[in-house]
Protein backbone atom coordinates (compact mmCIF):
# COMPACT_ATOMS: atom_id res chain seq x y z
CA UNK A 1 0.00 0.00 0.00
CA UNK A 2 1.04 3.52 -0.98
CA UNK A 3 0.32 5.69 2.22
CA UNK A 4 1.22 9.20 0.35
CA UNK A 5 -1.09 8.14 -2.28
CA UNK A 6 -3.89 6.96 0.03
CA UNK A 7 -3.32 10.42 1.71
CA UNK A 8 -3.79 12.32 -1.50
CA UNK A 9 -6.61 10.82 -2.20
CA UNK A 10 -8.36 11.47 1.27
CA UNK A 11 -7.31 14.91 1.00
CA UNK A 12 -8.77 15.16 -2.37
CA UNK A 13 -12.18 13.78 -1.44
CA UNK A 14 -12.04 16.89 1.38
CA UNK A 15 -10.81 19.59 -0.88
CA UNK A 16 -13.76 18.50 -3.65
CA UNK A 17 -16.96 18.74 -1.13
CA UNK A 18 -17.56 21.65 0.36
CA UNK A 19 -17.44 21.06 4.28
CA UNK A 20 -15.59 17.79 4.49
CA UNK A 21 -13.09 19.09 7.44
CA UNK A 22 -11.73 15.58 8.22
CA UNK A 23 -10.88 11.94 6.73
CA UNK A 24 -9.95 8.30 8.53
CA UNK A 25 -9.33 5.24 7.05
CA UNK A 26 -9.44 2.23 8.83
CA UNK A 27 -9.79 -1.48 8.49
CA UNK A 28 -13.30 -2.82 9.52
CA UNK A 29 -11.94 -3.66 12.74
CA UNK A 30 -11.13 -0.35 13.94
CA UNK A 31 -7.63 -0.07 13.65
CA UNK A 32 -6.47 3.12 11.80
CA UNK A 33 -4.42 3.24 8.41
CA UNK A 34 -4.69 6.39 7.62
CA UNK A 35 -6.07 9.95 9.00
CA UNK A 36 -6.76 13.48 7.80
CA UNK A 37 -7.78 15.12 10.65
CA UNK A 38 -7.51 17.97 12.90
CA UNK A 39 -5.61 18.36 16.00
CA UNK A 40 -9.13 18.23 18.11
CA UNK A 41 -10.15 14.66 16.33
CA UNK A 42 -8.95 11.55 18.21
CA UNK A 43 -8.56 9.72 14.97
CA UNK A 44 -8.17 5.90 16.14
CA UNK A 45 -11.28 6.22 18.15
CA UNK A 46 -13.09 7.86 15.64
CA UNK A 47 -11.69 4.59 13.75
CA UNK A 48 -13.00 2.42 16.02
CA UNK A 49 -16.22 3.88 16.84
CA UNK A 50 -16.95 4.36 13.02
CA UNK A 51 -15.73 0.38 12.17
CA UNK A 52 -18.75 -0.53 15.20
CA UNK A 53 -20.93 1.65 13.39
CA UNK A 54 -20.69 0.05 10.07
CA UNK A 55 -21.13 -3.40 11.34
CA UNK A 56 -24.15 -2.40 13.26
CA UNK A 57 -25.41 -1.02 10.18
CA UNK A 58 -24.88 -3.60 7.90
CA UNK A 59 -26.93 -5.73 10.67
CA UNK A 60 -29.72 -3.90 10.67
CA UNK A 61 -29.53 -3.44 6.23
CA UNK A 62 -29.51 -7.14 6.59
CA UNK A 63 -32.84 -7.82 8.85
CA UNK A 64 -34.18 -4.69 6.59
CA UNK A 65 -34.22 -7.11 3.63
CA UNK A 66 -33.28 -4.21 1.34
CA UNK A 67 -29.81 -5.52 0.10
CA UNK A 68 -26.15 -4.60 0.62
CA UNK A 69 -25.12 -1.76 3.20
CA UNK A 70 -24.32 1.61 1.07
CA UNK A 71 -23.02 4.32 3.82
CA UNK A 72 -24.25 5.53 7.18
CA UNK A 73 -24.27 8.86 7.74
CA UNK A 74 -24.63 10.86 11.17
CA UNK A 75 -26.00 14.13 11.38
CA UNK A 76 -25.27 15.91 14.71
CA UNK A 77 -25.89 19.43 15.66
CA UNK A 78 -22.38 20.41 14.54
CA UNK A 79 -22.16 18.49 11.56
CA UNK A 80 -22.07 15.15 9.86
CA UNK A 81 -19.94 11.65 10.07
CA UNK A 82 -20.36 9.26 6.79
CA UNK A 83 -19.36 5.69 7.35
CA UNK A 84 -18.67 4.18 3.24
CA UNK A 85 -17.77 0.67 2.87
CA UNK A 86 -14.57 -0.02 0.99
CA UNK A 87 -14.77 -3.28 -0.07
CA UNK A 88 -14.78 -6.26 2.99
CA UNK A 89 -11.89 -4.57 4.63
CA UNK A 90 -11.87 -1.21 5.16
CA UNK A 91 -13.65 1.71 5.69
CA UNK A 92 -13.40 5.82 4.93
CA UNK A 93 -15.12 8.31 7.83
CA UNK A 94 -15.56 11.56 6.72
CA UNK A 95 -16.61 14.42 8.58
CA UNK A 96 -17.89 17.43 7.77
CA UNK A 97 -19.28 20.52 9.17
CA UNK A 98 -22.81 22.14 9.55
CA UNK A 99 -22.23 23.12 5.56
CA UNK A 100 -21.28 20.15 4.39
CA UNK A 101 -22.53 19.03 0.68
CA UNK A 102 -24.06 15.92 1.53
CA UNK A 103 -25.50 14.70 -1.63
CA UNK A 104 -22.43 15.74 -3.71
CA UNK A 105 -20.11 13.50 -0.89
CA UNK A 106 -21.89 10.32 -1.59
CA UNK A 107 -21.38 10.94 -5.52
CA UNK A 108 -17.82 11.72 -5.03
CA UNK A 109 -17.29 9.16 -2.29
CA UNK A 110 -18.14 6.68 -4.73
CA UNK A 111 -14.80 7.13 -6.84
CA UNK A 112 -13.46 7.90 -4.11
CA UNK A 113 -14.03 4.73 -2.40
CA UNK A 114 -12.97 2.74 -5.65
CA UNK A 115 -9.82 4.56 -5.95
CA UNK A 116 -9.12 3.93 -2.10
CA UNK A 117 -9.88 0.09 -1.98
CA UNK A 118 -7.24 -0.19 -5.10
CA UNK A 119 -4.46 2.04 -3.24
CA UNK A 120 -4.93 -0.76 -0.47
CA UNK A 121 -4.38 -3.38 -2.48
CA UNK A 122 -1.89 -2.36 -4.46
CA UNK A 123 1.61 -3.36 -3.32
CA UNK A 124 4.20 -1.13 -2.34
CA UNK A 125 7.06 -0.99 -4.31
CA UNK A 126 9.93 -2.55 -2.69
CA UNK A 127 13.58 -0.73 -2.63
CA UNK A 128 15.11 0.17 -5.27
CA UNK A 129 11.90 -0.38 -7.37
CA UNK A 130 11.61 1.38 -10.67
CA UNK A 131 7.66 2.71 -11.37
CA UNK A 132 6.70 2.12 -14.94
CA UNK A 133 7.18 5.33 -16.96
CA UNK A 134 4.08 7.45 -17.34
CA UNK A 135 3.82 6.26 -21.26
CA UNK A 136 2.96 2.41 -19.52
CA UNK A 137 0.34 3.56 -17.93
CA UNK A 138 -2.99 2.85 -19.74
CA UNK A 139 -6.25 2.45 -17.83
CA UNK A 140 -8.07 1.52 -20.11
CA UNK A 141 -6.60 -1.28 -21.73
CA UNK A 142 -6.35 0.46 -25.26
CA UNK A 143 -2.68 0.04 -25.61
CA UNK A 144 -2.57 -3.90 -24.78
Amino acid sequence: MNHDALLAEMRTLRDRVVGVTDTVVAAVDGLLIAADTEDAIDPNGLAALAAASLGLARRIAAAALRGPLRRTVTCSSGGYTAVYAVGETAILVVVGDEGMNVPQLHVEARSAVERIGAILLAPEPGPGAVPAPESAYDPQGVLG
